[in-house]
């Protein structure tokens, strides 16, 4: 009778999954204010009521640059969503890094702003009207869609307490303002009539749709810094986002009071003439003292050994925003103080930029900023 050998069951060895490109993984939203950071500069630059020899081609260089910037994080962070989405839904639903997805609209409202004020000096006006159009339509949606999407996300799943409050909150509130100052490029490209007029008061209702909101937040971060004191080392950078808003709404007004008299009746645009005036003084004023704050708490940040962060680039876009208000206060009201306030303010820009972009570089090369995921 033959007998049956019984051999142990053997089970497979369980298969561990790892992630395609695990770089990518790490890979976050905040990476966009690099792009806002260097197009502003270009932006910023072209506005200046002073222009240096050889100034207007160290723009075209800096859109460039910013131009292909914005390629490849668009690229690299569509791998990110595609290789990782669990870890892109993790960003969403975490407080710390959902406000940040307001970069992505004001990145790509930057580029396209450049690329119409000094792009075209090296791809033509007709592709730079093209390549600004789909910019800033991209941009304006995904803008508008994020200033509901990540305040309604902290509203419901976020579990975020007053305490918590820091100027990034303002991130995804800010970006319509940003639509609503680089709009006026496009306004004399349109039709005369109701094109141009749609656009015009559009670009108003974004102005009210930001402005309104940051009044909502403003109060928010301050208390919290009244409250519970300087924010932590890392995070006192971020204290210059508040001057996004300022800055941006005294450009907005400034800009759209430049295209009004092509787009609405005389009486309508001479009213917004002055609106441009009236609203930018304070607002710049007070912009002025939020810096001197800012500036302060971030001394004393370095003295206490604050070390290079990726907040560091929140130093550079607010700044410019400062620097594009004060140019556009000058060429209403002709007076050379604001002329040498931009001219100030953008040497500092270009100094905050040229630090966070070296300490970024040298954070890439060593493999500091993007570590490489563990595989799950």
């Amino acid at each position: 009778m033959a007998t049956t050998v019984l051999r142990p069951r053997t089970t497979a060895a369980p298969v561990l999954r790892t992630h395609k490109v695990p770089r990518l993984r790490h890979l976050a939203p905040n990476w966009y204010a690099s792009v806002m950071g260097t197009a502003i500069i270009a932006n910023a630059g072209a506005a200046l009521p002073y222009q240096l020899p050889g100034q207007r081609v160290a723009c075209q260089l800096l859109w460039a640059l910013s131009a292909v910037a914005l390629a490849v994080l668009l690229t690299a962070r569509a791998g990110h969503w595609l290789h990782h989405r669990d870890q892109a839904r993790a960003h969403l639903l975490d407080p710390a890094v959902a406000p940040f997805y307001g970069c992505l609209a004001m990145a790509l409202l930057a580029v396209g702003a450049g690329t119409l004020t000094v792009g075209k000096d090296l791809i033509g006006t007709g592709t730079a009207m093209a390549a600004d159009t789909v910019l800033f339509t991209a941009g304006t949606v995904i803008g508008l869609v994020m200033a509901v999407v990540v305040p309604y996300l902290m509203v419901v799943r976020h579990k975020v307490e007053a305490s918590q409050a820091t100027p990034v909150w303002l991130l995804p509130v800010v970006s319509p303002m940003v639509s609503a100052a680089v709009g006026p490029l496009l306004v004399p490209h349109l039709p005369a009539g109701q094109a141009r007029e749609a656009l015009l008061l559009a670009c108003y209702a974004m102005f009210g749709i930001s402005l309104l909101a940051t009044l909502l937040l403003l109060p928010l971060v301050f208390g919290r810094l009244i409250v519970s004191g300087p924010l932590p080392l890392a995070l006192t950078p971020t204290l210059f986002l508040v001057l996004g808003p300022l800055g941006q709404s005294t450009t907005a007004v400034n800009q759209l009071a430049d295209v009004a008299p092509g787009a609405v009746d005389a009486p309508y645009a001479g009213a917004l003439g002055a609106f441009a005036v009236v609203y930018g003084v304070p607002v710049m004023g007070f912009a002025l003292l939020w810096l001197a704050l800012a500036a302060s708490m971030l001394v004393r940040a370095a003295r206490d050994g604050m070390g290079f962060a990726m907040t560091w680039w929140a130093l550079t876009f607010p700044v410019g925003t400062c620097v594009t208000g004060a140019a556009g206060l000058a060429r209403h009201t002709g007076l050379d103080a604001f002329s040498w306030l931009a001219a100030a303010l953008f040497l500092g820009l270009v100094t905050a930029w040229l630090l966070a972009a070296v300490h970024t570089l040298r954070g890439l090369f060593a493999g500091r900023l993007l570590p490489a995921a563990q595989a799950a």
